[in-house]
Formats: C-alpha cells, sequence, structure tokens
C-alpha cells in the first residue's frame, strides 16, 4: 500500500475462475416472460457490470477448499453476486451512498431512472433465492443455502449494517483530513492513535462485519454447503472470512483516500466530503494499513491449514492487501 514503492502485480488466484462466472451470470439473466424488458434491461446492466467477482469465486474456492465440485457449488456462486448486485444499486441511490459511478459506468438510477433502480434491486434479490431453489437439486442443500443467504443478506447483517453505516453518518461528524497534497497526488491524515475513540472504532467494525463482511462469510459458507463439507473445514472457512472480509473493507477506506476515480472505477474522496466513519478517519492512514496487513496475516494462517488446497486462498488473502481497485 506504499505510495513510494513500485506497485507489483499480485495474483488474485481466481483469474481462471472469471470466464465461467461470466457464462453462469449470463445465464441467469433470464428473468421470465413476465419481466418488463426495461426492467430485465436494468438488472442485467447491474448484475454484468466489469467487476473482480470475488464474492463468487470464494463460493468456489471454498467448494475447491473442501475437495468438492465447483460446478455443483456454482448455482451459490450466481445467487450471491445477484444479492451483491442489489446491494450496490441500492446503496448507490441518493438516499443512501449517492454515487453515480459503480465499476467505472454510471451508477444503475443514472443509466435509467431512481424507480427502475429500485425495482431492478428487488428484482436480483428475490432472483437470488429462485435461482438456488431451481438449481440445487437436493433439497436439504437448498433448504441449508437458502436459510445462510437469507440470513446474510437480511436485516441483522448486510441490510442492518447498511443502516448503522447511514446512521454513523448522519450522527457523527468526522473532521476533513489534516492536509491534502496537490491534486492528484496522494492524501494524507495524521496518525490518530492519541485521538483514538474505542466505541467508534468498534462500531465501525460491527457495521462492516454485517455490511461487507456478511456476503463474504455466507460466499464460503455456501460453497462448503453445497459439497457436503465438514463442521472442521466450515469453521476454517468461517475465521478466513471474517478476517479477510474486514480487510477488504479496510483496504477500501484507505482507496477512498489515496486512489484516483479512473483507477477504482466510482468517485473518491466522497467519504471524506460526508465525514463518514471510516478507518483512514479513525486510526489515520498508517495504522489503518497496519490492521488491514494484520487481518491479511490472520486469513493467510487459516488458508495455510488446508495445505496444498488453501493455495487460491493465500493468493486471495495477498491480493486483497494489495489490490488497487
Amino acid at each position: 500500500m506504499s505510495s513510494t514503492s513500485p506497485k507489483v502485480q499480485v495474483d488474485c488466484g481466481f483469474d481462471d475462475l472469471r470466464p465461467r462466472i461470466e457464462q453462469a451470470l449470463e445465464q441467469a439473466c433470464e428473468f421470465g416472460s413476465g419481466c418488463p424488458d426495461r426492467l430485465s434491461e436494468a438488472m442485467g446492466y447491474a448484475l454484468l457490470a466489469p467487476g473482480k467477482r470475488l464474492r463468487p469465486a470464494l463460493v468456489l474456492m471454498a467448494a475447491e477448499c473442501c475437495g468438492g465440485s465447483m460446478e455443483d457449488a456454482m448455482p451459490g456462486a450466481v445467487a450471491v453476486e445477484m444479492i451483491h448486485a442489489y446491494s450496490l444499486i441500492h446503496d448507490d441511490l441518493p438516499a443512501m451512498d449517492d454515487d453515480d459511478l459503480r465499476r467505472g459506468r454510471p451508477t444503475v438510477h443514472i443509466q435509467y431512472d431512481q424507480a427502475t433502480a429500485i425495482l431492478a434491486g428487488d428484482g436480483l434479490l428475490t432472483q437470488a433465492f429462485a435461482h438456488l431453489s431451481h438449481h440445487v437439486t437436493e433439497p436439504s442443500k437448498a433448504i441449508s443455502a437458502i436459510q445462510a443467504l437469507s440470513v446474510a443478506a437480511g436485516a441483522s447483517r448486510l441490510v442492518g449494517g447498511q443502516a448503522d453505516d447511514l446512521a454513523a453518518e448522519q450522527d457523527t461528524h468526522v473532521p476533513e483530513p489534516s492536509h491534502r497534497k496537490s491534486a492528484g497526488c496522494q492524501e494524507e491524515i495524521l496518525d490518530n492513535r492519541e485521538n483514538l475513540d474505542l466505541p467508534r472504532l468498534q462500531h465501525l467494525e460491527s457495521i462492516h462485519r454485517r455490511k461487507t463482511g456478511a456476503l463474504f462469510s455466507v460466499s464460503l459458507d455456501l460453497g462448503a454447503i453445497l459439497v457436503d463439507a465438514n463442521d472442521k473445514q466450515r469453521h476454517l472457512l468461517g475465521s478466513y472470512s471474517a478476517a479477510i472480509g474486514l480487510a477488504f473493507q479496510v483496504v477500501d477506506d484507505l482507496l477512498d483516500y489515496t486512489a484516483e476515480a479512473t483507477t477504482l472505477g466510482k468517485r473518491t474522496g466522497k467519504d471524506a466530503d460526508r465525514g463518514k466513519l471510516t478507518y483512514p478517519s479513525l486510526l489515520g492512514l498508517n495504522e489503518a494499513r497496519q490492521k488491514a496487513q494484520e487481518l491479511v496475516a490472520s486469513a493467510r494462517r487459516d488458508a495455510e491449514k488446508f495445505g496444498d488446497a488453501g493455495r487460491r486462498l493465500r493468493l486471495l488473502a495477498d491480493f486483497v492487501l494489495e489490490r488497487s481497485h
């Protein structure tokens, strides 16, 4: 994450999985003859937008780690990406995070309109569960997968985390960074350790373990469920996901302060501008980077317990720390 050292391209561990995921997502964009053309187009626009496909890749990697078939886990990969796409549509709305750029393209409410965006999100949310019920043929697995995904996407996890995130933004003003460099250069925030507000830090972690971490956790759990993983394997994957999900959000917060919009694919600096609670605003850039490094190291230790089968998870941990977008 250093601004003085050259960037090294890090293998994310799942580049070879992306074509399979993209094909499955494209096949899933048949929403039924009763779906209006504009709504169908908006849902497809969101679901097929260029992206890392990290969450569906996690489903497949978990299946591989547990000695199962990626093909058996693919319905879970598609379903979790539908949930993710829905959450991005709604997060970007003016009443929420108010973004006009996502993955380098206009957000859905900009490309279409707000009403269509809301309905497209609603459609993808429900389609995720329909997809699991239609494509997981063993009833007990389908039920377990639907239960896991519904909890992760529900009021106590993903939705609740977003609600608390909005409340924190409204109730807490985070001061402007101590100083900014000239345009186009990295913004610096002074080390905030002496003024650390532990309750706010704990609250921020709680938000992100639900808002971002919930989908990371359920992605790995879906892969495990769909290939009959044992309890030990699921426990290890849960520990890995708790660390990697939070690390991803810490890095995301850092990128909002340090990356260029053209690199990140969305507007940067908006968190500071809106006084949003973030890791850099509470810890400072250096301490936030250190926290990300510690979380990634923890995730790597869990991945190593899978032996050779955990290779992709180890690569992914390194990628999360070094990513630039």
